[in-house]
């Protein structure tokens, strides 16, 4: 446990290392603002109670909206990926789609969004839909149709029909990539939520209408702990889905034995 923590902790040291160096040798003293050093970012962000507070309560907005963006996008998405293993024509039809969905520049329909739902909750989760829903629909097909065709052999032989086979094969193959979408979609729903703060900011304030303010009032130190309060929201969201990943696909799959040889 110790060894495994030592080369994340060592990273950490090198960059808050690097921090101070770019801060006090390569920044001007009336250009620090710029760049605060780690100690000012630590006391003016997370020391003082009302900014911590400020910190808090946006992020638990934002963290509310990813949750539920990702909840829907996940359904959809994998849904949409079972469906299209069904039948290619239905992957046919509907594939395209979803790539252009992902195409699509988010920044460019927020407004038509904010047109058509408002400006508040729902506005804000429809664009973590958009963002996170694509790597679930494609992670989750692709560990459905990478099944092993000697057990699809096998299950045809005993004639097990196409949803007994989804349900007692295919999904549970599927797992690890399934997951692996999810840990994707996750960490892309965080930052769908904190866009849609920027222009939606009706409702509960999230982190990014909190980035937004600090910007404009050049607080650098407040800004930088809101950014790096936001980073953790992702890495926290980015593990809980790869600690359900490993308490769900178990043991039993090839991809863990693989690992642990």
């Amino acid at each position: 446990m110790v060894r495994a923590g030592l080369p994340p902790a060592a990273v950490f040291a090198a960059v808050v290392g690097i921090w101070y160096a770019v801060t006090y040798w390569a920044l001007a003293p009336r250009r620090r603002f710029l760049l605060p050093p780690p100690h000012q970012v630590v006391s003016e962000g997370f020391l003082d109670q009302r900014t911590l507070a400020d910190i808090l309560t946006a992020l638990w907005g934002t963290t509310k909206v990813a949750l539920v963006g990702l909840a829907i996008a996940a359904a959809l998405g994998l849904l949409s990926a079972v469906l299209m293993a069904q039948a290619t024509w239905i992957e046919h039809s509907f594939y395209p789609w979803a790539i252009l969905l992902q195409t699509i520049p988010v920044l460019a329909i927020v407004p038509l969004i904010g047109f058509w739902l408002g400006y508040g909750f729902w506005s804000r989760t429809v664009v973590c839909v958009i963002i996170a829903m694509f790597p679930m629909i494609t992670s989750t097909l692709f560990g459905i149709q990478s099944v092993d065709s000697r057990y699809h052999d096998l299950f045809t032989l005993r004639r097990v029909g196409r949803w007994r086979r989804l349900v007692r094969l295919e999904l549970p193959n599927a797992l690890p990539a399934i997951f692996a979408g999810l840990r994707i979609s996750a960490g892309l729903s965080v930052i769908g939520a904190i866009v849609g703060d920027f222009f939606f900011r009706r409702g509960d304030v999230g982190i990014g209408a909190l980035i937004d303010n600090y910007t404009r009032d050049l607080s650098s130190g407040p800004l930088f702990a809101a950014i790096i309060a936001s980073a953790l929201l992702g890495l926290m969201v980015f593990w809980a889905f790869g600690l359900a990943a490993k308490l769900a696909v178990g043991p039993w799959h090839e991809s863990v034995r693989r690992r642990r040889r």
